[in-house]
């Protein structure tokens, strides 16, 4: 362990130094930027996502919003991580993701307070959102959680644009893989994420993930609560409906009718966008071309987010303020 008392810059860094080489030469995620996230001063340097090696968190607490197999009726117990490696310019989590919102916490107290959501809440699992870029600390979390007798299923709520090595490093660590594909067209994922190669990266990273925990278990007991697999989710994007049908369809013909696939309909205008389409909400014209093509793909597990699903139009039941001690608006059906 690094001694923490000598320099108070590193007094939130208690990993063992195994994991804290990790951030020295970041490659966590597959932009590999390279940076020495070991300097926490302000004018120290951050990786692609905004980080140094401070852990740094934007909420801790259940939540009702994910799918039902993770919900339950107790919530899904989330850790939502500041910053994000991926950085999507419409981003509906950009207050933690790119505004630096979120408190720096040790791996003492962040242990502490995942123990006491779990106990004063009986969530259903452990679910970790945007962890990436903190895969040191979602190790050792996960190992001391472990030794003090957690036995809830762990989830890696996740973009899609993973390492395999770091997959790899985490196949004992997860029980459950929750990733987007968000792009099948390079040209896209280009323009709203930076990353031309986030099509071909996200599906290697999901073929690691399906070949490790095989596909989402949602009927696995009689409390319909999963405990191992992989879901996956598709964002639709207002105006990119031609990516969203190419998107299914490439998914189909890799993973097959039986891949449990997440239709949402959420996006929210929230920040100015060049893009006109992206300064509007979705249509249900567009919503229903997508789920259509799902339902003739044949997909056999959809779980479906239909816009009328929302609250009144000047409120949006899915997006977060993080600003606010409880940032989702409540239990959602």
């Amino acid at each position: 362990m690094l001694n923490c008392q000598k320099n108070r810059e590193y007094q939130f860094l208690d990993l063992p130094n195994n994991l804290l080489k990790l951030f020295e030469k970041c490659n966590l995620c597959p932009r590999q930027c390279g940076v020495n996230r070991l300097n926490l001063r302000p004018s120290g340097p951050k990786g692609y996502c905004g980080e140094s090696a401070g852990l740094r968190v934007g909420y801790i607490g259940p939540h009702f919003g994910e799918e039902p197999p993770l919900t339950g009726t107790n919530g899904s117990g989330t850790v939502f991580f500041s910053g994000c490696s991926l950085q999507c310019r419409f981003c509906q989590n950009y207050q933690i993701s790119r505004d630096n919102l979120g408190t720096l916490v040790s791996m003492d107290a962040l242990l502490l307070k995942v123990t006491e959501m779990i106990g004063a809440h009986q969530v259903h699992n452990l679910n970790l959102v945007t962890p990436d870029h903190f895969f040191p600390y979602v190790f050792h979390l996960v190992e001391r959680l472990r030794q003090n007798g957690l036995r809830l299923p762990v989830v890696l709520n996740c973009s899609g644009y993973q390492s395999v090595e770091m997959l790899t490093m985490l196949e004992d660590f997860c029980d459950i893989y929750l990733p987007d594909y968000k792009y099948a067209d390079p040209e896209l994922a280009r323009r709203l994420s930076n990353c031309p190669d986030y099509p071909q990266i996200a599906l290697d990273a999901i073929s690691v993930m399906v070949k490790q925990k095989g596909f989402l278990d949602a009927q696995a007991d009689a409390d319909r609560i999963a405990t191992k697999g992989v879901l996956i989710r598709h964002l639709i994007l207002p105006g990119k409906i031609q990516n969203s049908l190419d998107a299914l369809t490439t998914l189909f013909l890799e993973f097959g009718p039986r891949l449990p696939l997440s239709l949402m309909s959420q996006y929210r205008p929230v920040l100015t966008q060049k893009d006109p389409d992206l300064n509007r909400p979705l249509t249900h014209a567009e919503f229903d071309q997508v789920y259509q093509h799902a339902l003739d793909l044949g997909f056999e597990h959809l779980f479906v987010q239909f816009p009328e699903e929302k609250k009144a139009d000047n409120e949006a039941p899915f997006l977060p303020d993080f600003r606010r001690e409880k940032p989702f608006c409540g239990p959602v059906k």
